[in-house]
Formats: structure tokens, C-alpha cells, sequence
């Protein structure tokens, strides 16, 4: 579905406003197919589905927006778009901070709220920054290794014949080849700037559900006692994975949005 030059996946179903709305919010580099298993269930179970491309990822036009502020005003408009004046968020890594921006601007727009590889502040090393900047290949390489939690999941995603791993890289690849120059030190720059976490955490009134992995090294679970002492009602899911759980452990994140959105 094309909002002007925004693009949305709807899990296979046409979308209809008038269904509960799920929208998924993808992170850095990455693009709506990271929540292809999740999106795609919900679809076809009773949920209207947004899933879509950042400005500057993936199908959706460009420029790429330069902060999590942008990117929260952008994702409303395209609610606005979409005749939707309520619906859950689901976030994933840079997703989850648009998520939660999202949801202290607008909170009568919000039912809940899903953050997945999610902490606050969410500060990218000087030498990932770098690399994102002036050798982006090796970036890439970089954080392909620190999401996953393994070389070979077990059962293997989405079945035999299948490399996370090699899927994740190519997708990195594939939204470097067709979008903006530097759009992942663009992203990251976003991420590393945000400051507004604590104010946005304090603001939340609806549910909220954290899933973190236990194997994350991009957003280790260490990493995110400030968000949930500001959250302190969240309901946490841990499950074995790593950064990149949507793949990793499709069916455990699958349970817990399920559970959560019902």
C-alpha cells in the first residue's frame, strides 16, 4: 500500500481501519520485511496491518528523516493517511524510540505499546559510527555479528535451506544499494541524538510490553534499567535470541505480541 511515496506491507490482506491496527516500526538500515512471520499472522487473524518502510528504506521515498522526532511526526501522518485514528505500535531497536516518541505526542492515538531491542539512551559506539560513515560494508558486518545470537538457529528461520544471518546481511545491503548514501550513520546519528526517552517513558499511560533478547549484545539487557524503571508496569518477555529475535526466534516474539495485543 502506497501513502504518496510511503510505503506500508499489510501482511497479505488488504487493509481495512475499521480492524484493530498494528502498526510495526523496523529499525537502522532495515525495512518492513524484518517483520514479514509477525505481520503476516496478524494479518490474517483479525488485525489491520501497517508495516512500513522509514523515509529513505526500502520502497518508500526519500530523504531519509534525520531524527526520532521526524520519524514520529512522519509515522502520524501516515496514520493520517491511512484513516487510522488508533492503533497499537510495535517497535523494533531505532523502531522502538520511534514507537515511544510516537506515543508521547500523540497518546490518544496509541492503545499500546510493543518495544522490541529497546533501551534508552541508545548510544552507538564512536567505532561503529565511524565505520557507518566512511565503511559501511564493514558496518554492516559489524552488527550482522553482534544481532544474532548464532551462526545457525535452531530450528532454523523461516525453515531448512535458510540463512538469518545471510538474510539479514543482504537486507542491510540491499536498503545500502537502493537508498541515500550514509544512511546508516543517518540512522545511527538518530538513535545516538535521541534525548527525549526518559520524558517520552514517563508520559506512557497505555500498555506496555517489553521483548528483549537474552543473547543481545546490540542492546544488552544490562542496558535497559533506566527504561524499565520508567516503565515500571511494562510486562517484559525475554526470549533466546539475540538483537535480530523477529528472525531468530520468530514464533516466541510472535506469542508474546499475540498475547499482548488481545
Amino acid at each position: 500500500m502506497m501513502f504518496g511515496t510511503s510505503y506500508c506491507y499489510t501482511g497479505g490482506k488488504a487493509f481495512d481501519p475499521a480492524l484493530p491496527t498494528v502498526v510495526f516500526i523496523h529499525g537502522a538500515q532495515n525495512d518492513h520485511s524484518v517483520w514479514a512471520l509477525q505481520s503476516r499472522y496478524l494479518a490474517h487473524h483479525g488485525f489491520g496491518v501497517l508495516a512500513p518502510d522509514l523515509p529513505g528504506h526500502g520502497r518508500s521515498g526519500g530523504p531519509a528523516k534525520r531524527s526520532v522526532e521526524e520519524m514520529a511526526d512522519w509515522l502520524l501522518s501516515v496514520l493520517d493517511a491511512a484513516g487510522v485514528q488508533q492503533a497499537a505500535l510495535v517497535g523494533h531497536s531505532m523502531g522502538s524510540l520511534i514507537a515511544l516518541e510516537t506515543a508521547h505526542r500523540a497518546p490518544q492515538r496509541v492503545t499500546r505499546l510493543a518495544l522490541l531491542g529497546a533501551t534508552f539512551p541508545m548510544k552507538v559506539s564512536d567505532t561503529l559510527l565511524e565505520a557507518a560513515l566512511n565503511a559501511e560494508g564493514d558496518a554492516i558486518d559489524m552488527v550482522n555479528i553482534w544481532s544474532h545470537s548464532s551462526m545457525a538457529q535452531k530450528p532454523s528461520c523461516p525453515g531448512p535451506g535458510f540463512s538469518v544471518m545471510g538474510m539479514s546481511k543482504r537486507l542491510m545491503e540491499r536498503i545500502s544499494a537502493q537508498g541515500e548514501p550514509k544512511l546508516f550513520h543517518t540512522d545511527f546519528t538518530a538513535c545516538n541524538a535521541y534525548a527525549n526517552g526518559a520524558a517520552a517513558a514517563a508520559s506512557i499511560s497505555c500498555p506496555v510490553q517489553f521483548i528483549f533478547g537474552s543473547k543481545d549484545m546490540m542492546t544488552p539487557p544490562r542496558s535497559t534499567k533506566a527504561l524499565l524503571a520508567a516503565l515500571p508496569d511494562a510486562r517484559t518477555v525475554t526470549v533466546d535470541a539475540g538483537h535480530q529475535m523477529m528472525a531468530e526466534q520468530p514464533d516466541a516474539v510472535l506469542d508474546a505480541l499475540a498475547a499482548f495485543l488481545r
